[in-house]
């Protein structure tokens, strides 16, 4: 979200280029809870799916990402994207910490020095 944040700010005026970032939900039984204990793996899809309603599919978030591509009323630049239970996107707010300009460019220059543009 920081690196979105720090795109946007560099980026967006000057290109027309919408920079955001989304959850789709959680994709609880994708490989990437292939390191948890075996009882989390069994336990967290349907706690996920019927305690909190978060659950969303592999497919159900690619449609997301897809309608965050393509959907022209979600092409504001710089911003957080959810969806809520009933599947409509919403523009979530960031913490405070995820919004911090400074930690934004600490964090873009740190990452210009390691990929050696910096």
């Amino acid at each position: 979200m920081l690196t979105m944040q720090e795109f946007h700010r560099q980026y967006h005026e000057e290109t027309g280029i919408t920079f955001a970032s989304l959850y789709p939900g959680c994709i609880a039984t994708t490989g990437l809870f292939r390191e948890h204990i075996p009882p989390f793996r069994l336990l967290f899809p349907p706690f996920q799916k019927y305690i909190t309603k978060g659950f969303v599919s592999e497919e159900e978030a690619g449609k997301r990402l897809a309608q965050v591509v393509s959907d022209t009323s979600l092409t504001k630049s710089g911003v957080y994207w959810s969806w809520n239970n009933d599947s409509a996107s919403f523009e979530n707010q960031l913490s405070e910490e995820a919004s911090d300009p400074e930690k934004a460019r600490k964090v873009w220059a740190i990452s210009e020095k390691l990929v050696g543009l910096a």
